[in-house]
């Protein structure tokens, strides 16, 4: 049999995934990163049935359900690229086992928590001096400057850019009117932002919340995560998600008192390779 060929194998072990698991195994970043650039760059092995993908040391690997429990993932992993990161999303027992046998550490878990919009939302009070408007052209500067300040330790979100943003704002789900941002009335600065997600028509996500450093203390997180949730509200959707680092204290509170709750099956977990395996 020949090889099977590795975006062809990518593409069916996604599709079957999303279908039995109910998530993509691929994160938005790889997701994209594979939209534009293919596997360039990156260290690939494929299998019937599965797939390893490793870029910029963090690994994706995935199994189709019906190839399960035969010893792919073990195989693949022997395979691909030296990689010292890797998420499982949704947090599969079998990823867990997958890790423990092969010396990979249980790090970071990241949180989806979820609210009904049939809850009442709080009223938005915007503090005086200040704006809550859509985004306009010429903004992207300042945005990626308030992202950068704010998530400046942040692994992932830290290092959006330019094209980055330009990627993102090219996807069919993009809308000017849900990046919501906080302006200075009096120099027109960008303090804070809320980036809503459309998905579609049942669901939105809070997509990215930053304050800008000089402004936090204020409430604006408050502020900007209302005025997004309103916004989706008023797209109809039925439900709105949302991604926070588990240990995030203060987001995680924010969120609850805003009627967001989390369930155990909601966690993506990030391993890390052990030293000297």
């Amino acid at each position: 049999m020949s090889a099977p060929d590795a975006l062809e194998t990518i593409a069916a072990v996604r599709a079957a995934c999303k279908l039995v698991d109910g998530h993509d195994p691929l994160d938005e970043a790889a997701a994209l990163a594979l939209k534009h650039h293919g596997t360039e760059g990156a260290s690939v092995a494929v299998a019937v049935g599965g797939f390893a993908l490793a870029r910029d040391g963090e690994l994706t690997l995935a199994v189709a359900p019906e190839s399960r429990r035969h010893g792919v993932g073990g195989r693949l992993l022997a395979q691909v690229g030296v990689a010292d990161r890797a998420w499982s999303h949704g947090g599969h027992p079998g990823a867990a086992a997958l890790a423990a046998a092969h010396g990979w550490d249980r790090t970071r878990d990241l949180w989806v928590m979820r609210r009904p919009t049939s809850l009442e939302l709080p009223s938005l009070v915007v503090p005086d001096g200040e704006t809550v408007r859509g985004y306009a052209d010429g903004d992207a500067e300042q945005v990626l400057a308030v992202n950068g300040a704010a998530f400046a330790h942040h692994p992932e979100q830290g290092g959006l850019d330019a094209t980055g943003l330009a990627e993102r704002m090219a996807e069919p789900w993009w809308d000017p009117a849900g990046l919501l941002v906080a302006v200075d009335d009096a120099t027109g600065d960008v303090l804070a932002f809320h980036w809503t997600k459309q998905h579609d028509a049942s669901l939105g996500e809070v997509y990215v919340v930053a304050v800008g450093p000089a402004a936090q203390g204020r409430g604006l997180g408050r502020v900007v995560t209302l005025a997004g949730l309103h916004h989706l509200a008023g797209l109809g959707v039925a439900e709105v998600l949302l991604y926070v680092e588990s240990d995030n204290k203060p987001a995680v509170r924010l969120y609850s008192s805003l009627g967001f709750e989390h369930a155990a099956r909601d966690t993506h977990v990030q391993y890390t390779r052990r030293l000297g395996t």
